[in-house]
């Protein structure tokens, strides 16, 4: 599937080889990853990107922070990143973002 207009995601992970993981299955679904080592480095690029939250941690807590803060989406790192994919679940997020600011 070829689109016009690539997407853009940010992957923020202090694990540099999840990092480089993630940014690789991304890539080979066509999506364009852009990697920051801490949340930090992300928060000081600033914009509106959608938020996609992946977590060692998945407990109710985090997950409704996460939410209260806008994550448009929410999985843990044991997903398998197949299943990721075939859900769509990161491309649907943020063509729903993408939808909604306009």
């Amino acid at each position: 599937m070829s689109r016009i207009t690539p997407i853009y995601v940010a992957v923020v992970d202090d694990d540099e080889s999840l990092c480089r993981s993630l940014g690789r299955l991304l890539r080979a679904a066509g999506i364009q990853p852009i990697t920051y080592a801490s949340a930090e480095a992300f928060l000081a690029e600033g914009g509106h990107t959608p938020i996609v939250f992946i977590t060692a941690h998945d407990d109710p807590e985090a997950r409704a922070e996460a939410e209260a803060l806008g994550c448009t989406d929410y999985f843990r790192k044991t997903d398998f990143g197949a299943e990721v994919l075939e859900a769509h679940l990161i491309e649907r997020s943020v063509e729903g973002h993408q939808h909604k600011s306009n």
